[in-house]
């Protein structure tokens, strides 16, 4: 592979960060679990998962309703409490550091977008070790409302300084797609979350590869080529 020569002005890649980049998903998942038993709510598992990609907020919403008033801060600082715990067993996927470095090496500008707290998302970028091609972060503290709706896209875009139309998303979950939906991105879906390819294409998702490291085998051929063909 070989860097394009482009004039072109750059576009931007927003990468997620759990279940994309890093093997987190089912990490949330169990702490999730913990969390929920302690404050007297017990949830199983599959209902969590399909959480995922969610922010923290509006997880807690959809899973306990009217009992989020009452318990939600409690379930938070249960579930990082039992995140933390299980860290050590956090891992990049295969192919994720070296896909970040290609996209960067062809130009386009690398955004972090994901909606981790900031105890997480320090967490997740010692993990990943690739601040050298990374241009700019968005995390849950930049917006007020978390995927699915459309906010941390936009405030991507403005740090990235780019339109939509000169951007792609890599997600896992239906809430990624969702969410670049509403704010115009075209997004491109990995299975490492744990959701089908069938799902994420149903939800918009113009092209879906099984992890990062198949996506960098046919990076200049798949729809992030665009920001830099």
């Amino acid at each position: 592979m070989t860097d394009t020569d482009s004039t072109r002005p750059p576009g931007a890649v927003l990468f997620d960060i759990d279940g994309t980049l890093v093997d987190s998903s089912y990490l949330h998942v169990n702490a999730w679990m913990r969390a929920f038993r302690a404050v007297g709510h017990p949830m199983d598992a599959w209902r969590i998962h399909r959480g995922q990609g969610m922010g923290s907020s509006e997880l807690l919403a959809t899973l306990l309703g009217e009992a989020a008033e009452q318990v939600g801060s409690q379930a938070k600082a249960h579930h990082s409490e039992h995140y933390q715990r299980t860290s050590d067993q956090l891992r990049a996927f295969d192919g994720a550091r070296e896909l970040v470095a290609a996209v960067a090496r062809r130009g386009a500008a690398v955004v972090l977008a994901t909606s981790a707290a900031p105890e997480e998302l320090e967490l997740l970028r010692s993990i990943l070790d690739i601040e050298d091609a990374v241009a700019e972060i968005t995390a849950a503290e930049d917006v007020q409302v978390a995927k699915p709706a459309p906010d941390l896209v936009h405030v991507a875009l403005q740090r990235a300084g780019v339109s939509p139309e000169r951007a792609v998303y890599v997600g896992d979950t239906v809430w990624d797609v969702k969410a670049c939906g509403k704010a115009g991105v075209t997004c491109v879906g990995v299975l490492t979350g744990g959701i089908s390819a069938a799902e994420l294409t149903e939800a918009g998702a113009v092209a879906v590869y099984e992890d990062c490291r198949v996506l960098l085998r046919e990076l200049d051929a798949s729809p992030l080529a665009a920001l830099w063909s």
